[in-house]
């Protein structure tokens, strides 16, 4: 299932891309494309799915992602409808041999294309190493042309040497999607992230896709690696780990504004995906 391969290649450009962002919604198709992608989120929070991760965004998030490696990025409803103001994201893309023509260090080149390898799961970046890239991208729109590809540089070089990162897609992800279906999926996952917090019924998202509700499921599983339900419910308690928290929200709050109509079922599916009740999970939060 392929989602959407794109060309981030304008015309001119050689070795790097800068997009900064000033929106008032974040919201792209499931695509890939071959070149390594920066993705900080100075300012929005919504849903991503980067492989075969589901979760949620923030403030200050800041993502690596290798080559091919599918992913979308969609807000909430709650910040489209709220006063927070537009979205504001850098982004920088650039190909995966980046330094091989700047320098013939074999120690740098390994290490460069030790952290491009570990990107195609994508890596999620914090701590010491999230605070010296942001105040390197909040330079950039004062820079020149080659100043920023000094910069660029100086970002590997960091993310090279960081432990400060997690892993979003499995270890036994591999894009095996066909652009064909890329169409399909993009409707079903931008429905599933807008309207989780309700009951979804099989046949409306079968019926996206012009298919019988048998066919749909056997095309989203061979095609996500998850039943619709597993997905769905991914979502949801992604989302429910986010309103968590927030001490102001009930543990019954979240769980109605997570999509669940019974605390039985949210509890069940809350400590299969997390590996705790909801309770617990808060309670580690505060710790």
């Amino acid at each position: 299932m392929k989602p959407e391969l794109i060309d981030v290649h304008p015309a001119g450009a050689k070795n790097v891309r800068i997009k900064q962002l000033d929106t008032h919604m974040l919201i792209s198709s499931f695509h890939f494309h071959d070149m390594c992608e920066l993705v900080w989120i100075e300012k929005s929070h919504g849903k991503r799915i980067v492989g075969d991760h589901i979760g949620d965004f923030e403030d200050n998030d800041l993502v690596f992602m290798g080559p091919d490696l599918p992913h979308i990025w969609q807000n909430d409803k709650s910040f489209l409808n709220s006063k927070e103001g537009a979205v504001k994201s850098t982004v920088i893309y650039f190909p995966a041999n980046i330094l091989t023509n700047l320098t013939d260090d074999q120690n740098v080149l390994s290490r460069t294309q030790d952290l491009i390898g570990r990107g195609g799961r994508g890596l999620k970046f914090t701590g010491e190493t999230n605070e010296k890239v942001k105040e390197i991208l909040l330079q950039l729109h004062h820079q020149n042309g080659f100043e920023r590809i000094i910069s660029v540089v100086r970002i590997l070089e960091i993310l090279s040497n960081s432990n400060e990162y997690s892993y979003l897609a499995s270890i036994v992800f591999k894009n095996q999607y066909d652009e064909k279906d890329s169409n399909r999926i993009n409707k079903v996952y931008q429905f599933l992230m807008e309207n989780f917090q309700r009951d979804i019924l099989l046949q409306e998202v079968a019926d996206l896709c012009n298919m019988t509700t048998n066919s749909f499921c056997r095309f989203f599983k061979a095609r996500s690696q998850k039943s619709l339900t597993q997905f769905i419910n991914e979502i949801r308690i992604g989302h429910a780990c986010k309103l968590l928290q927030n001490a102001d929200y009930s543990i019954t709050d979240v769980c109605f504004s997570s999509g669940y109509n019974n605390l039985t079922n949210f509890n069940k599916f809350f400590k299969e995906i997390k590996g705790m009740k909801p309770s617990e999970y808060r309670g580690k939060l505060k710790k």
